[in-house]
């Protein structure tokens, strides 16, 4: 089964190889997002099956977005795993508190991330 993923970062570079890596390694449907904002639209169009959320975004931050993701009955069913190149111990708790499914810890391997993905969503 061929999932769809939401990436939304607003950084080019990373929404292009976790892009290819999901796409070319696991066979997924991927679409992308440039901004929280953006992905809260594109999120209600698309209705991905996990979304792919960085943290650190200029307007909206991830944090912002998932809450807004989880007021909307359309969107609020969608697992949601972050993706921060901040590592602290009390970001990760942070993070963990506010019920997403999983914190992936940029830079990740595009070879694995899947799997990572696959793992926490239990799409193994």
């Amino acid at each position: 089964m061929s999932h769809r993923i939401l990436i939304i970062d607003d950084e080019d570079d990373i929404r292009e190889v976790a892009t290819l890596s999901l796409e070319t390694v696991a066979g997924w449907d991927v679409t992308t997002a440039c901004s929280g904002t953006q992905g809260l639209t594109r999120a209600i169009e698309y209705q991905p099956d996990a979304i792919l959320l960085d943290v650190m975004m200029p307007g909206m931050d991830g944090p912002t977005t998932f809450r807004e993701l989880r007021k909307n009955p359309a969107t609020a069913h969608i697992p949601v795993l972050l993706l921060t190149a901040k590592v602290q111990s009390s970001d990760q708790r942070r993070f963990a508190d506010l019920g997403v499914e999983a914190v992936l810890f940029k830079p990740f391997d595009p070879l694995t991330l899947s799997a990572q993905m696959a793992a926490v969503l239990g799409w193994n």
